[in-house]
């Protein structure tokens, strides 16, 4: 599964007492979120190339040639009806369907025509998904927007239990914790470079850390933000990768229910499940290609503008809202436009079809 993987989601750690080493949790969120793309990645090869009598697929696959067996009656019915009633020529264009089902169906001993054909259409969305994502740095740019948004955070949360501390405790705790995120400094640097952005927030650190007053919780909020501000982008950043996940397993889902779809084509009726099934699987498609597309464009904007210049000072909670609630909506919405042009080009195609058959 390509996901947008961020290799910077660590803000929610640095709430603990004792702060792990900041580059273990770069490392260790990268990984993660590596290790569920893969394990995406296995359960479609497992589901869809191994699909024996023994797994679900093959299981659902022999319902669907049970199914495909009892609406061929219904078939055969409608068919004799329009031989009498139609002159032959609908009768003839009609026969392609019951050799459409066999075919899709047939078990080529590495799965079947239809889950071969499923798990094609599934990569090509993917390989499409993911040259957007490497497109001008475009996967970099994402990370380091979502970074911009809980850099402050991150680093508040490594200050943030020096404020119940006072006079010289208070300044030797703010001096520790900069000389912690001094290494987060450093990591953001080796990953995106010597950005303006990072300066701009060091800067703010170190007028903290090297108050020679203790700092009020106002001034301390205005500079690093506040706790509540945190858990909000924490619980936004979660949806939007839960939205992703969410997007992977409901395409899955609806890839196993194929041959369901393509064993109930045979009944006589205008619209065809398996148009319906396709509409469903590559408006997914469109859903999660129409969610890579808008948030690297808006972290691109994000980089390019505020992140860039020394004078800006953005509240990027929208981001995180955008990403978690506006995007994944707006996605769903364009995925919904898009599978009913795709329903209708699959209706008339078709429909064009038989006629000329």
């Amino acid at each position: 599964m390509k996901i947008i993987i961020s290799q910077l989601y660590p803000s929610r750690f640095f709430a603990q007492s004792n702060v792990p080493d900041i580059p273990d949790i770069l490392n260790s969120g990268f990984t993660t979120a590596k290790s569920v793309s893969e394990s995406w990645e296995n359960q479609w090869l497992d589901l869809l190339q191994n699909n024996t009598n023994d797994n679900l697929y093959g299981a659902l696959t022999n319902l669907g040639v049970f199914f495909a067996v009892g609406t061929l009656l219904f078939f055969m019915i409608q068919w004799l009806r329009d031989v009498i009633y139609s002159e032959y020529s609908r009768p003839i264009s009609a026969l392609i369907w019951p050799f459409i089902v066999v075919i899709l169906l047939t078990n080529t001993g590495s799965g079947s025509i239809l889950s071969n054909l499923t798990l094609g259409i599934r990569n090509f969305i993917n390989t499409v998904n993911q040259q957007v994502i490497t497109t001008a740095d475009a996967n970099r740019n994402y990370q380091q927007a979502l970074s911009m948004g809980v850099a402050e955070e991150v680093a508040g949360s490594v200050l943030r239990p020096c404020q119940s501390l006072t006079g010289e405790q208070q300044n030797q705790c703010f001096q520790r914790g900069r000389e912690k995120i001094e290494i987060l400094w450093q990591t953001y640097r080796d990953l995106y470079g010597d950005k303006v952005w990072i300066n701009r927030l060091e800067s703010k650190i170190n007028q903290i850390a090297f108050s020679t007053n203790s700092v009020p919780e106002n001034t301390f909020n205005s500079f690093l933000g506040s706790t509540v501000q945190t858990s909000i982008k924490n619980f936004f950043i979660s949806l939007q990768y839960a939205f992703q996940n969410l997007i992977e397993a409901t395409m899955l889902l609806v890839a196993t229910l194929g041959p369901l779809a393509v064993g109930g084509s045979l009944l006589p009726v205008a619209g065809k499940p398996i148009f319906a099934w396709m509409t469903g699987f590559l408006s997914l498609g469109i859903a999660k290609i129409s969610f890579t597309i808008i948030a690297i464009l808006t972290a691109t904007v994000i980089v390019n503008g505020p992140g860039e210049d020394a004078s800006a000072d953005p509240d990027l909670m929208w981001f995180m809202i955008f990403l978690g609630v506006l995007a994944p909506i707006v996605s769903l919405l364009l995925a919904a436009a898009g599978g009913f042009a795709v329903f209708n080009a699959i209706s008339n195609t078709a429909a064009w079809a038989k006629e000329r058959v």
